[in-house]
């Protein structure tokens, strides 16, 4: 499912709502970005936004909140996201937006985005709280939103639970991906030196190996962390019988296909 629901979600960091965003008055891509992902909390400050989104390092956040709500409300950054998205979505997915399955899609995702617990999820609980589009392109990027944040609060509880923290975070797929740290592109641009101590703290816990790889145990690390972020993704798809969960994936197939043929 995450296969599926990353791609209809993750349409929002595209070109169209950036634009959109720009034209808002925002400087650059982050500007946007987290007016957009963070408006559902309301003007929360630095503090609280880089809590809820866990994987930033110190000071990215305070860089753009709040600096952002003095170009536009969180109001206003909900409904250009959505605007933004939803047209982005129509373009990438073509005729799929107009099929008559469409409907059924949208609703069996928003089943499952409006059916999980909302405990302990801070921002997947602030998304519930808006409301749901009647539209059917519209509500499917909705559900998948939803699906996403519900799904990335838990990751960032798994996290929590197993000592990671955010930065050290993406080291940790950097390596998974058999890339060094300094060339993921969501840590390259932190200063040497305080990328390297992020790595000698993930070593000194015996997690990263002399020459910057994978220690057996920091692979199971890994392992368990993705495993028991699934595990609390789970639930939301409680509410749907086997036969509209395999209806559910048969469906998105093509559309997250035809999203990622967008991208490349």
């Amino acid at each position: 499912m995450f296969e599926l629901v990353e791609p209809i979600a993750t349409v929002t960091f595209s070109e169209v709502p950036n634009e959109a965003f720009l034209a808002l008055g925002m400087r650059d891509y982050w500007d946007g970005y987290f007016a957009g992902r963070a408006a559902p909390l309301g003007p929360a400050p630095a503090e609280v936004v880089h809590a809820v989104f866990y994987n930033f390092a110190d000071g990215e956040v305070a860089r753009h909140i709040p600096w952002v709500w003095g170009k536009t409300t969180p109001e206003e950054a909900i409904a250009v996201r959505e605007r933004g998205s939803v047209a982005a979505l129509r373009q990438m997915i073509g005729e799929l937006a107009d099929s008559p399955g469409l409907v059924r899609v949208a609703d069996l995702a928003t089943r499952a985005a409006v059916g999980a617990p909302t405990e302990g999820r801070v921002l997947y609980a602030a998304l519930r709280a808006l409301d749901v589009p009647e539209e059917p392109v519209a509500r499917l990027w909705h559900a998948a939103t939803l699906l996403r944040e519900h799904r990335g609060d838990g990751h960032n509880a798994a996290l929590v639970a197993h000592g990671i923290g955010g930065t050290e975070a993406h080291v940790l797929i950097a390596l998974s991906l058999g890339m060094r740290p300094e060339e993921f592109g969501r840590i390259h641009h932190l200063p040497k030196a305080r990328l390297a101590a992020v790595v000698d703290g993930l070593r000194d816990r015996g997690l990263v190996d002399a020459a910057g790889g994978f220690t057996d145990a920091g692979r199971e690390t890994r392992e368990r962390i993705e495993a028991l972020t699934d595990e609390l993704a789970a639930p939301a798809y409680d509410v749907l019988s086997t036969d509209e969960l395999d209806e559910l994936v048969a469906a998105l197939e093509p559309i997250a296909v035809a999203v990622q043929a967008a991208d490349d």
